[in-house]
């Protein structure tokens, strides 16, 4: 595929076009841990990014997460993403959980055309009992050698093993 960068977004044959060079969609994404496994998240086959693939809870920030509360200084509303982060995590596996921890940033462009700015985190379970939503299909808990093994979104794997080092080294 050949992206071509213009103020215009069109798909023509294999061709893309960014509308706006400087607009993401903003999502985030945690790496949910108890017990020495991780929690990984079947997507729908209808998803528009990485359909069927096997990821973990998250998604985008939605303005809703934030402006019908109040503000935290004059003009800024902080922690907007971690606590829509948790919204979703209670939305798409309805668990409950403990302090958020970053881990790292990722950027792609969806099949759309649309960049998508991903911030990932790590997280301890806290309570509940997964439920899943209507977008996803399938859940596991698995140990990082286990979660080989899956049809993950390239680069998961990359990010549970950063994890999995992280809480070894805690213990």
């Amino acid at each position: 595929m050949i992206w071509v960068i213009t103020p215009w977004f069109a798909a023509k044959e294999n061709r893309m076009e960014i509308q706006n060079l400087k607009l993401h969609r903003a999502s985030s994404t945690a790496i949910i841990h108890r017990n020495g496994k991780y929690l990984l998240v079947q997507r729908g086959f209808d998803k528009k990014a990485f359909p069927g693939k096997w990821t973990v809870p998250g998604g985008g920030l939605e303005v809703s997460d934030y402006i019908n509360l109040p503000k935290t200084t004059h003009d800024h509303w902080y922690f907007a993403v971690e606590e829509g982060l948790k919204r979703e995590i209670k939305e798409e596996v309805n668990l409950e959980i403990g302090p958020l921890n970053y881990l790292c940033s990722i950027t792609f462009i969806r099949p759309d055309g649309i960049p998508v700015l991903i911030l990932s985190y790590f997280a301890n379970y806290k309570s509940g009992e997964v439920k899943l939503d209507e977008e996803n299909i399938n859940y596991a808990w698995v140990t990082f050698e286990e979660a080989k093994n899956y049809d993950l979104v390239e680069g998961l794997i990359d990010e549970i093993k950063m994890v999995d080092k992280i809480l070894k080294k805690k213990r």
